[in-house]
């Protein structure tokens, strides 16, 4: 299931180059993750099962810059499901054209909130996450 956010561009998200700062694009997948966990009730569902997302690796590239004015269109969807973490997908198009701003692979693990530790992907976990490559 891929879900879409959008974000306009505004002055404070460029940098003296007058484009999107690298260190924005974080924050924009960030947002958009979060987005994705609300529309989905993923956020309901690991609360009950007291569990957490934590990042674990960003691999990030920038292809085109952005710059003020523009709305960003940020694609967020699972792309794969292994036996201690999951990696989510996600790219940054300009809205309106078929350029891409930023692409990026992240691989999160579910975090046990009462250990702090790590917990395998299996059982009704499993079942949930595989349903969103599904969708």
């Amino acid at each position: 299931m891929t879900h879409l956010t959008e974000i306009k561009v505004r002055g404070y998200h460029l940098d003296i180059y007058q484009h999107v700062n690298n260190a924005r694009y974080l924050e924009f997948l960030e947002e958009a993750r979060w987005g994705y966990l609300e529309d989905n009730g993923d956020i309901e569902f690991f609360r009950e099962l007291g569990l957490a997302w934590v990042i674990v690796n960003i691999n990030i590239n920038y292809r085109e810059a952005a710059t003020m004015g523009h709305t960003l269109q940020i694609s967020t969807q699972f792309s794969k499901i292994g036996s201690k973490s999951a990696m989510v997908r996600q790219e940054v198009r300009i809205k309106g054209s078929d350029r891409i701003a930023a692409d990026a692979d992240i691989t999160f693990v579910c975090l046990d909130q009462k250990t702090g530790k790590a917990v395998p992907i299996e059982g009704a976990l499993k079942e949930r996450l595989e349903q969103q490559l599904q969708g």
